[in-house]
């Protein structure tokens, strides 16, 4: 086995006390997703997402990586092969973990995104809206975030590597947001295995070879030591 790409959900950040979108109480129960995570609830109240996403950013950055993380860490570390780890997650979780190749497909808490001329940068931790952009100076700051109804970032770059997978592997995540959920079937369509890890089997579990069921933390130390021979 040479490559095997990881893709990451928000299950397992919430094992690190960062809420998902379908947990009661928490961020999200207090608000509507078309309100703080489409680019039309920004238009109308920028003031209202800019707040938003300065909670999460500030929740994310008093967490800490549970031992899901670090088993995949150890598995990047110490693999013979290529590990390439796509996340769902806005959170640097894995990266804290010592996580080195890591795609954000929606974006990043940590970053900026000008919306005038796509320039990226650093966030603030508490960012303001009409934030101007260091390039362009105009004041059209918004969270790095891809928000519903936008492209998700490095498709190409993903579908490559999803090509060449010798073993997929989906941890946390609930098959119901695409174009994450066709993941597993076009990693079996070029002739992975795929396991997915979940507290319970997702939307699409029927198209994994394997399911391994617990929480993250208990399930995939024991994986990463399986893979890596101890």
């Amino acid at each position: 086995m040479q490559k095997i790409v990881l893709l990451t959900g928000a299950g397992i950040s919430a094992e690190s006390g960062l809420g998902t979108f379908r947990a009661e109480g928490g961020l999200w129960a207090q608000h509507r997703i078309e309100d703080v995570a489409t680019p039309e609830g920004f238009a109308r109240d920028p003031k209202l997402v800019v707040e938003f996403y300065n909670a999460r950013r500030a929740q994310a950055a008093a967490a800490e990586p549970n031992a899901g993380h670090h088993a995949l860490a150890r598995l990047e570390a110490d693999f013979d092969g290529e590990v390439v780890l796509v996340t769902q997650n806005v959170d640097d979780l894995h990266e804290k973990a010592g996580m080195k190749r890591v795609m954000h497909m929606h974006g990043a808490l940590t970053g900026a995104l000008c919306g005038a001329c796509d320039h990226r940068w650093p966030a603030n931790m508490v960012m303001r809206p009409g934030d101007g952009c260091p390039k362009c100076a105009a004041p059209a700051a918004r969270p790095d975030i891809v928000w519903f109804g936008e492209m998700p970032y490095d498709m190409e770059e993903i579908y490559e590597h999803l090509a060449q997978a010798d073993l997929f592997a989906s941890i946390g995540t609930s098959g119901n947001v695409y174009p994450a959920a066709g993941f597993v079937a076009e990693a079996r369509r070029h002739g992975a295995r795929t396991i997915e890890f979940n507290l319970e089997p997702s939307a699409v579990g029927s198209d994994f070879d394997d399911i391994r069921i617990g929480s993250a933390s208990q399930t995939l130390p024991a994986w990463v030591a399986e893979v890596l021979g101890g």
